[in-house]
């Protein structure tokens, strides 16, 4: 059986929206944002689309508002992670 490539995350689509929205990619490089999109993926449920027009008609407006709370809390605690963890790496010894 061969999956189709249109098949994607819908997840991916409304991280990447946040990201854009709060600016992250122009302070920022592209390793850190795509560490920011995995930490904050794994903390959300797989949504499984296959065309975002789906997505557009059938989700409850509740739903899209859940939806929404969700990523933006995964995008913060993924921000806050990152930036505290360079403070909780181990510092070289000093010569």
């Amino acid at each position: 059986m061969k999956i189709d490539n249109d098949i994607h995350n819908y997840y991916e689509h409304l991280v990447s929206e946040k990201i854009d929205e709060l600016g992250i990619a122009d302070t920022h490089s592209a390793d850190y944002i795509a560490d920011i999109v995995c930490l904050a993926l794994n903390q959300l449920p797989p949504r499984y689309i296959r065309y975002e027009v789906d997505m557009a008609f059938y989700l409850p407006n509740s739903e899209r508002l859940q939806m929404a709370m969700n990523v933006e809390n995964a995008v913060k605690k993924a921000v806050n992670y990152l930036n505290g963890a360079g403070e909780k790496r181990p510092k070289e010894a000093t010569k």
